[in-house]
């Protein structure tokens, strides 16, 4: 059965340009076309949503959403407009973008665009205009499932449909390689370059003056990430997810980092062999992909959710500092706990909502890992410690062995 959702915008400057959303399961919802007008090479992905009130920027441009069409379930998107400062890379990521309500003002005076010419400029498909609480809800209890923007009048809806189900699924899917910058890119700003505001303190060395060195293994990397790091006086190399152990070893870095990206973690099968065998040799640290690699590297397993967890607002218990943190997580995978617990690793934190494993540490190897973002923009920051402790182990690391 082909279920039918109609509800659009009736007052325009001109003529709207209609679109509709197709799901796997036969579900079509109308609305209007505001990104890009024809029909490319996106449209097509994992339809997931997000319920943070703010960040549609830093969303739409986060490379973990690549192969992904984003619903954000604020009621209205786009009243600040574009601001370049505050991009997570060089352009949106996202196969679609899905709202309820586009502002028809873009008030800010760092704005130097708009949502909708932003979108088109980069041949993203985009639609307002559709009752995102029911498309919400549906994904709530189907989970989520593959889905395509049409643009195209002479498709009906059964051939969108079709597409859809032809769509290759996120399970299986290698997208990391895919999403990681430019091999071995050095990374320079901190976060005092684009925050006024921004924590000035000292910067983090070794025991012989030279700043600390962090290889950062790049699967789809949020800038922010990277000027926590500098801002803490780190020296930041960023390589592809298909680094060598060898070649780790030759760069000797204080730390590894492992970025957040895309896709199935357990279908990155090169980069997990390549932490394998280079875990307990260097400090490592993981956020949300990396925290999913780090833990199968370590003989530890990953499941899908059923529609992710994507948003501003996601409660986690932190076990060892015994506090609640409010954090910003996009991940449509978890780690089991049982097999990392039989990894030698405990889990310092957890979900509150459902109970999944948020963060672990290994027990005798000086690596952790959580499965939230520490530096989220716009935010919360609760987490942003974590930064800090990453410095710490690799200073500990550096110090002298005692007699």
């Amino acid at each position: 059965m082909v279920w039918v959702y109609t509800l659009v915008a009736t007052v325009t400057a001109k003529q709207p340009k209609l679109a509709r959303l197709a799901l796997e399961d036969g579900t079509i919802f109308r609305g209007i076309s505001f990104g890009a007008m024809k029909t490319g090479d996106r449209g097509v992905g994992e339809v997931v949503f997000n319920t943070a009130l703010t960040g549609y920027q830093e969303a739409l441009t986060d490379p973990s959403y690549a192969g992904q069409i984003l619903v954000f379930t604020a009621t209205q998107v786009g009243n600040y407009g574009i601001c370049p400062e505050d991009v997570e890379s060089e352009a949106p990521q996202v196969a679609g973008f899905i709202i309820r309500e586009r502002s028809a003002i873009a008030s800010n005076a760092r704005s130097r665009d708009e949502l909708s010419p932003w979108l088109a400029s980069h041949g993203i498909p985009a639609i307002e205009g559709i009752d995102t609480r029911a498309l919400v809800r549906i994904l709530r209890t189907s989970g989520a499932m593959r889905g395509v923007i049409g643009l195209d009048e002479t498709m009906s809806d059964s051939d969108l449909i079709d597409l859809a189900v032809k769509s290759p699924e996120m399970s299986g899917r290698n997208l990391a390689e895919e999403a990681s910058c430019p091999d071995e890119t050095p990374w320079a700003e901190t976060l005092g370059l684009w925050r006024p505001m921004a924590r000035s303190g000292n910067a983090a060395t070794t025991s012989g003056g030279s700043p600390l060195r962090v290889l950062a293994i790049d699967c789809g990397g949020k800038r922010n990430i990277y000027r926590h790091l500098a801002d803490l006086g780190c020296e930041v190399t960023r390589v592809s997810p298909d680094v060598t152990p060898a070649r780790v070893r030759a760069f000797q870095p204080d730390g590894v980092f492992v970025s957040n990206g895309p896709g199935d973690p357990a279908a990155v099968v090169v980069l997990v062999k390549t932490l394998k065998e280079i875990a307990g040799e260097f400090p490592m640290f993981g956020i949300c992909l990396g925290h999913q690699l780090l833990a199968l590297a370590l003989g530890a397993k990953t499941w899908k959710l059923p529609f992710g967890h994507r948003g501003a607002n996601q409660p986690v218990s932190d076990l060892i500092r015994e506090r609640v943190e409010i954090t910003s997580q996009n991940h449509g995978f978890c780690v089991d706990e049982a097999s990392l617990e039989e990894a030698g690793c405990e889990v310092t934190h957890v979900h509150l909502n459902d109970h999944t494993v948020a963060g672990f540490r290994h027990r005798e190897m000086p690596l952790f890992a959580v499965q939230f973002h520490p530096e989220a923009s716009p935010g919360p920051h609760d987490s942003s410690h974590l930064f800090e402790q990453f410095v710490g182990l690799m200073e500990q690391s550096r110090q002298p062995a005692s007699d």
